[in-house]
């Protein structure tokens, strides 16, 4: 009998361990620079590629040095609504702000508040004319203004054949005169994947 049972104990104890092998996990930290695709899908990589490539373009064209020959400054622009018009789940508002980034380490342009930032920032500035020390309070009407802003749309091409499909990843941006509503640039960036499904049980 203390053998049966013991028997039974060693195999419920068997189970257990190779149920907690099962589940077990290994995490391991990767340079976010890297690139690495599980999916297909967008990603953080590609968002940061794609703003880089596109302010890169922006910011060697004409519109740039001849606002500074006639205004003796920096621009002031300005990123409003890029649209998600792929097939695919993208965070657009990450995407803004990388293209924010790249525009503000540039150095050759100022980058004012969104709609929505600014909105906020508005808030805070009613507060203060209650409660903060007279000194320090923020006065309203002196916003900087933009002097073009930066918009766009993402959009998906893919052909697919079998086990294999080829998705490209289409970023369309403009940047307009908000005083003319002339667009001064028209530009983006593209990038195109090739996944290949293993078929199933090979």
């Amino acid at each position: 009998m203390k053998i049966k049972t013991a028997i039974i104990t060693l195999i419920a104890l068997s189970g257990f361990l190779l149920i907690g092998t099962g589940c077990s996990k290994s995490v391991t930290r990767i340079d976010g620079t890297q690139a690495k695709d599980l999916s297909g899908h967008w990603n953080d990589v590609d968002s940061r590629k794609v703003s880089d490539d596109a302010i890169t373009e922006v910011l060697n064209q004409a519109w740039l040095p001849k606002f500074a020959t006639t205004h003796g400054k920096n621009p002031t622009v300005i990123v409003g609504m890029v649209r998600n018009l792929s097939t695919e789940h993208i965070a657009v508002g990450t995407f803004i702000k990388d293209i924010e980034r790249a525009f503000i380490n540039s150095g050759k342009v100022t980058v004012v508040a969104s709609a929505l930032e600014r909105g906020e920032a508005r808030d805070e500035r009613r507060e203060q004319q209650e409660n903060a020390d007279p000194e320090t309070i923020k006065k309203f009407g002196k916003e900087r203004g933009a002097d073009y802003i930066l918009s766009g749309e993402i959009n998906t091409i893919e052909d697919r054949e079998g086990k294999e499909s080829v998705i490209t990843f289409q970023v369309d941006l403009q940047l307009t005169d908000l005083q003319t509503n002339e667009k001064v640039w028209s530009g983006g960036s593209k990038i195109t994947k090739d996944i290949k499904r293993a078929a199933i049980g090979g």
